[in-house]
């Protein structure tokens, strides 16, 4: 027997009770109060207008209306439409977090400044990111390997340029460094060899020097852009990077 994909409980997320909210459901103490109208809103795709008693009280996504099991003509209580907004905010921050994972990777203290940003509270946030991690799509780990060896392919840089672009990202400082040394070797690549390609990298940018009629004036081209070049590769050891320049002949 096949197990139900992952993907659809999602609405656990949204509204975790799972229970509907009707007349059955409430508490002795509380005032009934019937849903009279649950509206698609034009111009908004994708929420739906909570009318209660003739006046609408809120406006949330159909995944979460579904999720509660809400219907026109059922009775419930405040408590149980402050739960339906709770469950909306929850979807909302969700679907923000997806939104910018969708554009590229992100570590969870990244995607947490990036969401908080957004005037969602922390409380929200960080259920956000515990179920998006407990789902395995957030992971420290597997995001600063990724990046490293992206940077390895496309950009390479030095130990210590990989450490602070990790660094700068939200990655703690002992997890980046146990990660570069991991995929460093993982993928059988040395200092000195990222030193010789971010050199190579850098000069295809750059452009070479051009040549100079007077010896003086080209070695004091070479030497500048030399000096351009030690800054760009200032991450990296300094003595694999001493090794990956040659004099001008």
């Amino acid at each position: 027997m096949r197990s139900r994909p992952r993907h659809l409980d999602s609405a656990r997320l949204y509204y975790p009770a799972r229970r509907p909210l009707r007349a059955d459901r409430l508490s002795r103490q509380e005032a009934r109060i019937r849903i009279t109208a649950l509206t698609p809103q034009p111009g908004r795709a994708g929420r739906i207008a909570v009318e209660v008693d003739g006046v609408v009280r809120l406006t949330t996504a159909p995944e979460v209306v579904a999720a509660a099991g809400l219907r026109v003509g059922d009775e419930v209580g405040e408590s149980a439409l402050a739960t339906l907004e709770e469950g909306d905010l929850a979807w909302r921050v969700r679907q923000a977090a997806l939104d910018l994972l969708a554009h590229r990777p992100r570590s969870v203290a990244e995607l947490r400044r990036r969401l908080l940003r957004k005037g969602f509270p922390d409380r929200a946030v960080d259920a956000c990111l515990a179920d998006l991690h407990e789902r395995g799509w957030l992971d420290d780990d597997a995001f600063a390997a990724t990046f490293v060896r992206e940077r390895i392919r496309r950009r390479p840089r030095g130990r210590r340029g990989l450490l602070a672009e990790l660094r700068s990202r939200g990655v703690g400082a002992e997890r980046a460094a146990r990660v570069v040394e991991e995929t460093l070797a993982e993928e059988d690549v040395s200092e000195l060899e990222l030193a010789r390609a971010a050199a190579r990298a850098w000069s295809r940018r750059a452009g070479r020097v051009e040549p100079a009629a007077d010896p003086a004036a080209k070695r004091e081209a070479w030497l500048r852009q030399r000096r351009r070049l030690y800054a760009y590769l200032a991450p990296a050891a300094s003595a694999p990077m001493s090794s990956a320049l040659s004099s001008p002949r």
